[in-house]
């Protein structure tokens, strides 16, 4: 569901699953880890862009998909790709940037606050509902609490609400907020800006930034697997099926 067009020295990476509002399957974390891989030895590449295509950026994983995921061996194996693949993100040596329109829930909001800089635009929501079906924002609790105000990311755990673009900026996730339609072409400037900067410096930068980020990352993973094989999951995961509210 990802695809990549290079123009000049920008990679776009597009989140293209539009009839599906961009949800992720789980075979979109290894694809993500590759093309993460890719260009990171491309030396055409000085920038990477995400984008969602369609309606939104993306309203996340693909419960349904999730929901067929077997014992805690399997939901051990998938938390460490999921995971992997959001830390590939982060920790690309290069600057990257999520340009965000409509929603971006789950995991399509902790893909924001892997990237360097979070251009929304006026329609831009943001949410991590993982509570509603009984899990907690595996990325969002390892890396989001470098990026957003604790409170606001508290907010956002344990309520799973949306929060719009404007308060997304007041909250440390979005760096610059456009009008309707214009996330695009603000991102598309800011890539030609760094990419004129020195390239050895902004890895350097990164990496220092970024030191001792992702400590928690076994942790993370080990609790959701477990997490996925609890009552509330399987509660969760029903209600979402049958469209119905929770019974926690």
């Amino acid at each position: 569901m990802l695809t990549t067009e290079i123009r000049g020295s920008t990679a776009w990476l597009v989140l293209d699953r539009p009839e599906k509002l961009n949800a992720m399957p789980r075979g979109f974390f290894s694809e993500l880890t590759d093309a993460m891989a890719a260009l990171a030895v491309d030396d055409r590449v000085r920038v990477v862009v995400f984008s969602g295509a369609g309606r939104c950026f993306s309203v996340g994983g693909d419960i349904e998909d999730f929901g067929t995921i077997g014992g805690v061996a399997d939901r051990r194996d998938y938390m460490a790709v999921a995971l992997g693949a959001y830390r590939a993100v982060d920790e690309f040596p290069k600057p990257t940037i999520a340009a965000v329109h409509g929603h971006a829930m789950g995991g399509g909001c902790e893909l924001t606050m892997v990237c360097d800089i979070v251009v929304a635009d006026a329609t831009a929501r943001f949410a991590t509902p993982e509570t509603s079906v009984g899990l907690v924002p595996g990325p969002g609790i390892v890396r989001g609490r470098a990026q957003v105000n604790l409170h606001w990311m508290k907010y956002l755990v344990l309520t799973g609400l949306p929060i719009d673009a404007e308060q997304a900026r007041l909250a440390g996730l979005v760096n610059t907020v456009v009008a309707e339609g214009e996330h695009l072409a603000e991102a598309e400037r800011l890539a030609g800006v760094m990419a004129t900067r020195s390239p050895l410096a902004q890895s350097v930068g990164k990496a220092f930034l970024a030191r001792g980020a992702w400590e928690q990352q076994g942790y993370a993973a080990e609790a959701i697997a477990l997490l996925q094989g609890a009552d509330d999951f399987a509660e969760g995961i029903a209600a979402f099926t049958q469209r119905r509210a929770p019974a926690f």
